[in-house]
């Protein structure tokens, strides 16, 4: 969780950013320009059961609800209670999550959009750097998972896993559409301005969301500006997305308790053997992260950067280690600015990438969105055309643009991944419990490949500017700080 302390203009700036979900706090004290007070985390975020954080809640809930399946089986018991109801009681919660994360995506990216401040010639670089990163993770991620095809070995055992309800899409079912991959893709540009939010559609959102906000960003003019009949607008849709921020933290409380559902109905029908294909999953996550992170990215800094891997990595480990023992790069971006200083990265493109570019340097969850949407279409025995393919990864894209500041942006946008890569909503809320056994380990590796990212733009752009300076002031601390309330980024 992030917050910011000090309103004095005066005084100088402190950041205070804290995870208090896992028990990490930095602090860094930097003189800079005035800042408008934020409220803390904690008044969005509702306090963990029992003190405990997700993780541990999430460990406890298999434990759990593996030995309540081994126990009771498919046999009935308090009083007529199944195994079986509390795998539907656990999947309504899932649902809930992929309703909440469609209204959740579009005011993320409305309010990033007014509320972020970047000069033109730098946001062009950062962009440019991000999409190009991003694009080496998603062709990484349809390398491994075309050539080792790891969603196979599900494929024996998927309808007894995921049990499948009745009509859905049963295994070996083709996916629909067989246009050229440009055709697949505008497909998914919205009709009507309603249109993606009745159908779940990720990408149309997203694209919705960029044309809005960009709308309101003119009409809201120069930060300088006088500002009028947009304010109330922006106001509007600031407090929209922070309620929506404390429902979903409402729901995600009861995520263990869906973990805890389908792990007893799912272990009751088929036994513990559903953790072996479980960690199959995990593996080829696994690669895919740690290939894009200790090989792109120390090459790419190496080449490009003039940073040896000994430098980006050796100097940059306190930071990598932060992240992975909090679980989020945005309570690391202390660490993150410290580490970059010892690798004589200047402040300004630090600050610019480790802050600002926290809305685009999301190569982990997007990475891992369309790995686990890949797999799953794998282990259902689709045929994935390459179309149907890089449909996923524009909406694994898309999808990540629009979670920077939401908690557990994994879990609440890999719903909305898997129904763009065609998955039937019965297979979607069966399958996301059980990815969750394994995804608190997932989700600390992607908070270390994220901060690896932040770290690896800012040495870019070091190097850009010192080839062609911008001539302008870049980030200032205070935007830096521009961190919303309730949010961790993974």
């Amino acid at each position: 969780d992030a917050g910011v302390e000090g309103s004095n203009p005066f005084a100088p700036t402190t950041l205070h950013v804290v995870s208090t979900r896992f028990g990490c706090a930095q602090e860094v004290i930097i003189p800079d320009q005035s800042q408008r007070p934020a409220a803390s985390s904690d008044d969005y975020a509702p306090s963990s059961a029992f003190g405990l954080p997700l993780y541990t809640q999430v460990l406890i809930a298999v434990i759990c609800g593996t030995v309540i399946g081994v126990l009771a089986g498919q046999e009935p018991y308090l009083g007529g209670l199944r195994n079986e109801h509390l795998g539907r009681a656990g999947m309504f919660v899932i649902l809930l999550l992929k309703t909440l994360a469609i209204p959740l995506i579009f005011f993320a990216v409305l309010d990033a959009f007014v509320s972020t401040i970047l000069p033109l010639r730098q946001g062009t670089r950062l962009l440019v750097i991000c999409l190009i990163n991003v694009s080496v993770a998603m062709t990484i991620g349809l390398v491994i998972m075309n050539t080792w095809q790891p969603g196979l070995s599900w494929s024996r055992h998927v309808d007894e896993l995921l049990n499948l309800a009745s009509g859905s899409a049963p295994s070996g079912a083709p996916l629909a559409g067989g246009g050229t991959p440009l055709e697949e893709i505008a497909s998914y540009i919205p009709r009507t301005m309603l249109q993606p939010f009745t159908s779940s559609n990720v990408i149309g959102v997203v694209i919705l969301a960029l044309v809005l906000g960009a709308l309101l960003r003119r009409l809201r003019g120069p930060e300088e500006a006088p500002r009028h009949s947009v304010e109330p607008l922006v106001r509007a849709i600031e407090r929209i997305y922070r309620w929506l921020v404390r429902v979903l933290w409402w729901i995600i409380r009861l995520v263990p308790f869906a973990v805890f559902g389908v792990l007893a109905s799912i272990v009751g029908r088929v036994g513990l053997g559903v953790f072996s294909a479980v960690w199959i999953f995990l593996a080829a996550i696994l690669v895919g992260l740690l290939f894009h992170a200790f090989v792109y990215y120390p090459v790419v800094a190496w080449l490009v950067g003039k940073k040896s891997p000994g430098i980006y990595i050796g100097k940059g480990a306190d930071a990598i280690m932060t992240a992975v023992s909090c679980n989020s790069s945005l309570a690391t971006v202390p660490v993150t600015l410290r580490c970059l200083d010892r690798m004589g990265v200047a402040p300004q493109s630090a600050r610019l990438a480790a802050c600002v570019g926290t809305n685009l340097n999301n190569d982990g969850v997007t990475l891992y969105e369309a790995m686990a949407a890949l797999f799953l279409a794998q282990a259902l025995g689709y045929e994935l055309s390459m179309g149907h393919q890089l449909l996923i990864v524009v909406a694994s894209i898309m999808a990540g643009i629009g979670v920077a500041g939401i908690p557990e942006a994994g879990l609440i946008v890999l719903p909305l991944v898997l129904s763009a890569a065609g998955l039937p909503n019965a297979v979607i809320a069966a399958a996301i419990p059980l990815i969750m056994t394994v995804d608190w380990i997932l989700a600390r590796v992607r908070s270390g490949v994220n901060v690896m990212s932040d770290m690896l733009v800012a040495i870019l752009l070091h190097e850009l500017e010192a080839k062609n300076p911008t001539g302008t002031q870049t980030v200032s601390q205070a935007e830096c700080e521009q961190t919303k309330p309730g949010i961790v980024r993974e």
